[in-house]
């Protein structure tokens, strides 16, 4: 247990990171972007840890997919209870620009900041895994920039994977975004979850261009932009589709 004591140790101090850091940036809600950075940054900094024991300690330490799953589950709960308010998703925010909802600077700066969080992220825990705290961070950091790609088919199916994914996810997030926040939020991590283990073998369905970012980019493999076709272009794809569904659904039923 002590390879994952290190472990949640350093989810400790990212959480804590976060929230103190939006307890800080509250008393002006003009900042907004802030928050979106620092979304961003807890969720991309814990994953990274998480797709370390999921790479690394499953054939190394011995660890279960029952250890991996749980992490997973934890991780976007705590996420979705300490970041409520901001998304830190950029698919998100630019469909939201698209829709007239937000104007375009608020826009701009909330991409850059989310971006930048998850760039600050990988900055992180590059230094994190170079201190070498237990066994799977001495093998992360010799093998750190050879890292296994998360694309683990074509662009086209990729694509194909994320936007099925995002319409799966967003239909349900419709579904419950009404309810109260102790349903709503763990509700979502579960699905999330089960999309990302689902979907292990392709694409692991991250949902997420920042958090993508943070964890495959920098990965051999495929070019930044195809990383960017596979894992921008699916959600927001998905997103629309989802969207059209809401709005024809309607006049389906009376037609029949």
């Amino acid at each position: 247990m002590s390879e994952l004591d290190v472990s949640l140790g350093y989810f400790l101090a990212v959480v804590a990171f976060g929230a103190v850091f939006r307890v800080l940036f509250r008393k002006w809600p003009c900042l907004i972007f802030a928050s979106e950075f620092t979304t961003s940054f807890v969720l991309v900094a814990c994953w990274l840890e998480v797709q370390t024991i999921i790479e690394i300690g499953e054939w190394a330490e011995g660890l279960g997919s029952d250890v991996t799953l749980t992490l997973r589950f934890v991780v976007l709960l705590t996420h979705g209870v300490i970041c409520a308010g901001a998304t830190g998703n950029p698919s998100l925010t630019l469909m939201n620009f698209l829709l007239l909802e937000t104007p375009t600077l608020h826009t701009l700066l909330a991409l850059a900041a989310q971006f930048l969080g998850a760039h600050l992220a990988l900055i992180v825990a590059g230094y994190y895994w170079a201190m070498e705290l237990n066994d799977m961070h001495i093998i992360k950091n010799l093998i750190f920039r050879e890292c296994s790609t998360a694309l683990s088919v074509s662009l086209v199916q990729g694509v194909y994977c994320e936007c099925v994914c995002a319409f799966i996810f967003y239909l349900i997030y419709l579904s419950l975004r009404c309810r109260a926040a102790l349903v709503r939020v763990p509700f979502f991590a579960a699905v999330l979850t089960l999309l990302s283990h689902a979907a292990s073998g392709y694409t692991s369905a991250f949902l997420n261009p920042s958090l993508a970012y943070g964890l495959t980019f920098y990965c051999p493999g495929f070019t930044f932009t195809e990383y960017s076709v596979v894992y921008c272009l699916g959600p927001i794809i998905g997103k629309s589709n989802q969207k059209l569904f809401i709005i024809y659904k309607p006049l389906i039923k009376v037609h029949q």
